[in-house]
């Protein structure tokens, strides 16, 4: 929120992207106005990563620290454990979700689907890269989210790692798990995005 006016409408073109992704391509039931998706988690504590070239937008994220407080929830995996959200398991993680300035969750991953295949790991690097970079920035070494569960055959194409932290579990037709991902040792993002 801090920075939003030095880019522009890119903000409101990230919102309108995960629209794209999330309640049209997906058919997900998520909050919507003036074309654009958000919901409760997109507070003033999160952290939006977007991959942009030419004012469009080709992939983003978005990432909150796992202290975070806005009325009644928390984030996402743990509001999950605690039973107040639908259509996500009681059980996401294998243990108590953790609350720490340490770890951060990230949300809402998603590259949009007109990015072409042969652009598109250089895409997912550039996210996951500056989504770790700043991560680290904000003083987290760990970044929770739930991923789809061959996380690690595209973590290693891209110089991270994780580690599986939860079971494996269908959501909306795809098969996902709770990863751990280790911000400390990712690689610096390149210097072009």
């Amino acid at each position: 929120m801090q920075n939003m006016h030095h880019h522009g409408s890119l903000l409101v073109k990230y919102l309108k992207a995960r629209r794209e992704v999330f309640i049209v391509a997906k058919g997900w039931q998520l909050p919507e106005t003036d074309g654009m998706e958000f919901d409760q988690y997109d507070t003033p504590e999160a952290r939006w990563i977007v991959v942009h070239q030419n004012g469009k937008v080709l992939a983003g994220i978005r990432i909150a620290p796992t202290t975070a407080r806005c009325g009644l929830h928390s984030y996402m995996i743990r509001d999950a454990q605690l039973g107040l959200l639908q259509g996500l398991p009681l059980d996401p993680l294998f243990f108590e979700a953790p609350v720490t300035d340490k770890i951060w969750e990230a949300t809402r991953l998603f590259v949009v689907d007109g990015v072409p295949a042969q652009q598109r790991v250089v895409v997912q690097r550039q996210l996951m890269l500056h989504m770790a970079a700043s991560a680290r920035k904000l003083g987290a070494d760990h970044v929770i989210g739930i991923v789809p569960a061959v996380f690690k055959r595209w973590l290693k194409r891209i110089g991270m790692a994780a580690v599986a932290v939860g079971p494996i579990f269908e959501l909306d037709g795809d098969r996902s798990q709770a990863a751990l991902f280790n911000v400390i040792d990712a690689p610096e993002p390149d210097s072009i995005a």
